[in-house]
């Protein structure tokens, strides 16, 4: 019996990145990204400008990515979008456009929840890549977000700790912008951490409950140090950056697995994925892939392509969702909040 070909268009426009890929049963045949080089000047997202690149970029990149799978549009099955949570004006271009382009081509439209497409990102077809079993730990870091989630089933989560103020992905973005790196400043810090002493300096770990995170104050902390030295030293950062940037990767990274640790006792749960943007720091990839041996855990750790926003993740969770005939009306609307 031949297999029917599944073809799930996905869209992802949450913040500042467009992406459309298509997936063939959960393979990927194409995964286009257009990043926005605007926001670099600014030193963040501006989200009227973003909003503006994704609707000059969306039909190029959709046109791309069709192009590239080698399929016609006509042979899609559904198309799955970002519903939220992001930037509100970002959202609905990708939002607008796929309930335009499933009306015209009358095939089912399916809505998808960004946070949960970073988690089910593990599931996407790829050779080598091995697919975590249920139940398991998730945790989820990026600019936005910073959470660890149990998840029992494709869409049986259940968040267990969270980020009560700032997420990972700021803390590195902020922590760089002090320092006077341009941005995105948190793969910079990565890249110079690998050259510095990670116990060079001291900075403080926050005592928050049970399993949630707060990286505000390690911000205020990296502030108030980087202006105490600089005080005594002109040229204190540029002296000493390698291991400003090792020292504070050292203590993110701690903060990130001592809660990992926590989880995984109480839950009794020893497989652990990542994902979200923060994934692809080599230094959080190392140390979880060295408390392996020291706890008992197996990891799970995805491909660079599909830690920050990409089209793949959601495609996936369209894919996942088609096979359970998950599928969302005309009157869907994207939402900036969106619960798990």
């Amino acid at each position: 019996m031949k297999l029917q070909k599944i073809y799930i268009l996905g869209i992802e426009s949450s913040c500042d990145d467009t992406s459309a890929a298509v997936l063939c049963n959960g393979k990927v045949l194409s995964n286009v990204v257009a990043s926005q080089k605007i926001h670099e000047q600014y030193g963040g997202v501006v989200p009227e400008l973003a909003s503006r690149a994704h609707q000059q970029n969306i039909v190029p990149v959709i046109d791309q990515a069709i192009k590239q799978a080698k399929i016609n549009k006509t042979e899609l099955s559904a198309i799955a979008f970002t519903q939220g949570p992001g930037l509100m004006g970002s959202l609905l271009v990708g939002t607008s456009f796929a309930k335009s382009l499933a009306l015209a081509l009358e095939i089912p439209l399916i809505n998808v929840h960004h946070m949960q497409a970073h988690i089910l990102a593990h599931f996407i077809e790829e050779e080598d890549f091995e697919q975590p079993e249920f139940p398991f730990l998730a945790m989820t870091i990026s600019g936005g977000h910073t959470q660890i989630v149990k998840v029992n089933d494709h869409f049986d989560m259940q968040i267990i700790g969270e980020t009560i103020d700032d997420a990972v992905g700021e803390a590195f973005d902020k922590s760089a912008k002090i320092l006077g790196l341009p941005y995105p400043g948190g793969p910079l810090i990565d890249k110079y951490a690998q050259l510095g002493n990670p116990k060079a300096f001291s900075f403080p770990k926050p005592k928050v409950s049970e399993l949630n995170f707060s990286f505000s104050g390690l911000k205020t902390a990296v502030l108030y140090f980087i202006q105490k030295k600089v005080k005594e030293d002109p040229n204190f950062i540029k002296d000493h950056l390698n291991d400003i940037c090792a020292s504070l990767q050292y203590t993110i990274i701690n903060i990130l697995i001592d809660k990992l640790k926590k989880a995984s006792k109480q839950t009794g749960i020893k497989r652990i994925a990542i994902g979200g943007g923060v994934s692809a720091n080599s230094g959080i990839r190392k140390a979880l892939k060295e408390e392996e041996h020291t706890y008992g855990w197996k990891t799970y750790i995805p491909k660079f392509e599909y830690t920050t926003d990409n089209a793949a993740m959601i495609g996936i969770v369209g894919h996942l969702k088609f096979m359970k005939n998950q599928f969302t009306d005309m009157n869907v609307v994207a939402k900036a909040r969106v619960k798990f």
